[in-house]
């Protein structure tokens, strides 16, 4: 069983010397059984990371917040004066939060790691002889990998073989651009950054093609000896967070301030020190949102899940908050606006066009001459030569394949090639047939930088079939085939003229070209069709829009949110299917190629940027330039990608959106969140969540605050006057921790509401407390400190007892909080419309009915059980006595419409 080796010792190896010393075959692979073998002693090739902070010291960090900083001490003086009931109460209170942000934040970063793993790396390896996908987990040293383009390396290779082959591995060498790789042995002291028969785990694949063997995986590789020292940690920090925790020093000072003068003013009354030092622990709890913390993180983590389910994987969390201020995305068409289910619809040979039926890969559907405009008979038997070329072309310069699953047929391999097999095969051709009578001998494949692709295949002649770009075709042809199958001069101006008819139709064009080649020739490469090509005909082919996507083209736009098509398309195809969309309509000229933006100064391309639905035919560095544009007008800009040259666009987004299916790793590990079905809708949806996120915590957040408002207001008055504490510290803490808690929670599972999307995008630095919500706030608090005050006062005066008083007080102010939370709530929102019948139905709520009842049994508990009495100084009530405190609830509900008036809750705007 071979040993990992120093990596110096690979690359001055030979390939055979290196198979051998692996025990490896680099034409099949490795077996079954060796992969068994080897995996069990090497393990999964994955990174080990050092383990991050023990529990232990995590829960010890849920105490290092500067509010529960003040509950500790206070807690300590008590015990120190032998108060140790209230004592246990307050370290208690603080216990339970500690615990219940441990819990949750282990949560949160559990599920945000679970579905960062979700998006698996995969390898091509050969194994057996066989081409297999699969996970890079799963890669042994020994196993022969093949790359592409747009390949991540999923561990430390030694070169085998290589076709212009280049990658990326500034991560680990810090060389700005890809280097060129080769296959020769190199002396041992060549410096990583210079080792070009080596390709590491972790870079990725530019540019060509190679096949490689495995000499390391997991933490033997270079990135892997790197990252031991590194720990693997999810941060659960985003800019509202860290907003949180500003907003929580600022009154932590405040609390501070506020209690030393209730402490001061109390001692220059003539009250006893032990009794100030109630009223100011009583203050300071009373303004401590002692729940707040975990609400915010229960409503991120929520939010996450949520997003994942509709195929939106978050893999950086302030993506989430991002979201909901977006206000421009900038989308590619191919697979994401679109089906991704090619279909070719028109032909075009010999000055002749052809209409095809039938949709999606399915072989059914028939091809016929189109006269006068309309298509006549379908084609029975022989097909004109030049059409039947046309058509094997296709066929055979192909890499793909179709495979029917029931009645369903789906492509192994490219949409687009898909089409062409599945437009042959309604002519009657068989792809399996045509490679038995001319098998392929080479191929050269496609790359962006030459816009074809070629293949060599044996018969009499042996043919090269070419098919690509129009452009890249027609400067290589020199000759075309007519109507009779006979060589004719090339009419350069009538097929530009029917690739501007097919592209008016929204169809993508490619050309087909043949040539024949030596008997004895076995291989090809650029040069052998630079020039001499047979122009064979245009395939018109369209990706058909996706209904869903259309419909979410139009709530973004409903929203406030902008939508951007950039593609690499033909300008009038991009156009046409842009009108089909709603993107752009035909009275808008709004679309430009990429061309016209490099001739643009400054003021030009800003102006077009703005103004531009469509950008068509745009280089990489185009695609960052437009979203460098768009930042600079002040733009959120989400953008989409999933290639190798959509990477630094990715990166430079507000939240760079990359394709889970169809993306290439290059553009997973650039971006913010990954899309599981390549869909627009499911960024649509993810601006949804994304804003009903920052809706949940905002209802949270004016829910919370008015009653420490009140509280606080209640026991600052009563000192100042001289009265009785309507609330003790303890009772305080009951209300801020247990009742709040139990009442807040179930706001972060609240639904997005119906008009989430109809409101303008918010402004990502408006302050966490906006000027509306203070105002609600400071509104909710004042009938909350009437009702404390004013409940206890009259409590006090017609029953003499303090205790009645102050519980009767408590679940006044609860009852009147059930009414509070019904009217931020989408459940009372549905309440109301059924009660006035504009709704057939109440919004199915579970876990906020759950919250209030659970809120309503521990307030009877809270009264009605002796326990409890003796912990928190309650008394028990009676039935009259009850039905008193569920007075104030009408109160509430003209309340509640005064406050929505001042900031309605369910607006998601400025």
């Amino acid at each position: 069983m071979p040993v990992q080796l120093s990596l110096p010792l690979y690359h001055q190896l030979s390939q055979p010397e290196v198979i051998e010393y692996l025990t490896s075959d680099g034409s099949a692979g490795l077996s079954a059984e060796e992969v068994a073998s080897r995996y069990e002693k090497y393990g999964p090739n994955e990174l080990r990371f050092k383990p991050g902070k023990p529990a232990w010291l995590r829960f010890l960090g849920q105490f290092h917040q500067p509010l529960l900083y003040i509950l500790l001490l206070a807690g300590t003086i008590k015990a120190f004066l032998g108060s140790w009931t209230n004592a246990s109460v307050i370290w208690g209170v603080t216990l339970i939060n500690a615990i219940i942000g441990y819990v949750q934040e282990a949560k949160a970063e559990g599920a945000i790691a679970s579905l960062a793993k979700a998006v698996t790396t995969e390898a091509t390896v050969l194994r057996e002889g066989q081409t297999l996908r699969i996970p890079s987990r799963d890669l042994v040293p020994g196993d022969i990998v093949l790359l592409a383009s747009g390949d991540k390396v999923p561990a430390d290779l030694r070169l085998l073989k290589v076709r212009n082959l280049q990658v990326d591995e500034s991560a680990l060498t810090g060389e700005s651009l890809p280097g060129s790789k080769a296959i020769e042995p190199l002396p041992g002291d060549t410096p990583l950054a210079e080792r070009t028969n080596m390709a590491y785990a972790g870079s990725f694949v530019t540019f060509g093609q190679g096949k490689g063997i495995v000499v390391s995986t997991a933490n033997a590789t270079e990135v892997g000896q790197i990252s031991q020292s590194m720990e693997s940690r999810v941060s659960l920090s985003t800019p509202l967070t860290r907003k949180f925790a500003q907003f929580s020093r600022t009154l932590l000072y405040a609390i501070l301030t506020l209690a030393t003068l209730t402490f001061a003013i109390g001692l220059g009354r003539g009250k006893s020190w032990i009794d100030m030092f109630e009223a100011a622990v009583a203050l300071a709890v009373s303004a401590i949102p002692e729940g707040l913390p975990a609400v915010v993180t229960i409503t991120l983590a929520i939010g996450v899940n949520r997003m994942a389910r509709r195929h939106a994987i978050i893999r950086k969390l302030p993506a989430v908050e991002a979201l909901g201020s977006a206000t421009v995305i900038c989308s590619d068409k191919t697979g994401t606006l679109t089906e991704n289910q090619m279909t070719v619809q028109s032909i075009y040979t010999e000055g002749q066009y052809y209409a095809v039926s039938g949709g999606g890969y399915s072989p059914k559907g028939e091809i016929s001459l189109i006269t006068d405009g309309n298509p006549g008979s379908p084609f029975a038997d022989e097909l004109p030569p030049a059409l039947g070329d046309c058509l094997v072309a296709g066929l055979l310069c192909n890499d793909s394949g179709l495979k029917q699953t029931g009645e369903d047929w789906s492509v192994v391999g490219d949409p687009t090639e898909g089409a062409l097999i599945a437009a042959a095969a309604k002519a009657g051709l068989s792809q399996l047939g045509l490679l038995s009578l001319t098998p392929r001998l080479d191929a050269i494949p496609f790359e962006s930088e030459y816009q074809y692709m070629a293949t060599l295949h044996d018969g009499i002649p042996r043919l090269i079939y070419v098919k690509g770009s129009v452009e890249s075709l027609m400067r290589r042809c020199s000759q075309m085939i007519d109507r009779y199958g006979q060589m004719t001069a090339l009419n350069a101006q009538q097929i530009e003229q029917a690739v501007e008819t097919m592209a008016e139709q929204g169809l993508r064009v490619l050309a087909f070209a043949k040539k024949a080649a030596a008997s004895h020739q076995h291989s090809i490469d650029h040069e052998d069709i630079e020039t001499g090509l047979v122009f064979l005909g245009l395939q018109g082919m369209i990706d058909p829009p996706r209904p869903e996507a259309i419909a979410a083209v139009h709530a973004c736009q409903t929203a406030g949110i902008r939508v951007k098509m950039i593609t690499g398309d033909h300008l009038v195809t991009a156009r046409a299917i842009a009108e089909r969309m709603g993107i752009e309509t035909a009275a808008q000229v709004l679309a430009f190629e990429g061309k016209e933006l490099a001739q643009m100064d400054n003021h030009q391309l800003a102006r077009a940027v703005e103004d531009g639905s469509v950008f068509a035919r745009v280089a990489p560095t185009q695609k960052l330039q437009l979203v460098e544009v768009l930042q600079s007008q002040g733009e959120i800009v989400a953008m989409t990608g999933d290639g190798v040259n959509d990477a630094p666009a990715l990166k430079q987004a507000d939240i760079g959106i990359a394709m889970g299916k169809g993306g290439t790793e290059v553009a997973r590990e650039s971006a913010d969140m990954l899309l599981t079905d390549d869909n627009f809708a499911s960024i649509k949806a993810a601006v949804e969540e994304g804003r009903t996120v920052y809706q949940n915590l905002r209802k949270a957040i004016s829910f919370l605050l008015p009653v420490n408002g009140g509280e606080s207001m209640t026991i600052l008055i009563s000192t100042l006057l001289a009265r009785d504490l309507p609330i003790l510290s303890l009772q305080v803490l009951w209300l801020n921790m247990i009742n709040s808690v139990t009442m807040t929670v179930p706001l972060a599972f609240e639904a997005k509401s119906p008009s989430i999307m109809q409101s303008p995008p918010r402004n990502p630095n408006e302050p966490l407390i906006t000027k509306k919500l203070l105002r609600r706030i400071l509104a909710v608090s004042l009938f909350n400190w009437i009702l404390i005050f004013g409940m206890f006062e009259w409590a006090k005066s017609t029953t003499g007892d303090i205790a009645v008083a102050r519980t009767m007080a408590i679940q006044s102010l609860v009852a009147a909080r059930v009414i509070y939370l019904l009217s931020i709530s989408q459940l009372g929102m549905s309440l109301v419309n059924y009660l006035r019948r504009q709704s057939t139905s109440i919004t199915n709520a579970p876990i906020l009915i759950l919250g209030i009842v659970a809120a309503v049994a521990l307030q009877i508990l809270f009264s009605q059980w002796g326990v409890m009495n003796s912990l928190f100084a309650t008394a028990t009530l009676t039935g009259h006595q009850w039905l008193i405190c569920l007075l104030p609830m009408p109160l509430m509900v003209f309340w509640a419409i005064f406050a929505n008036v001042i900031d309605p809750p369910h607006c998601h705007g400025k």
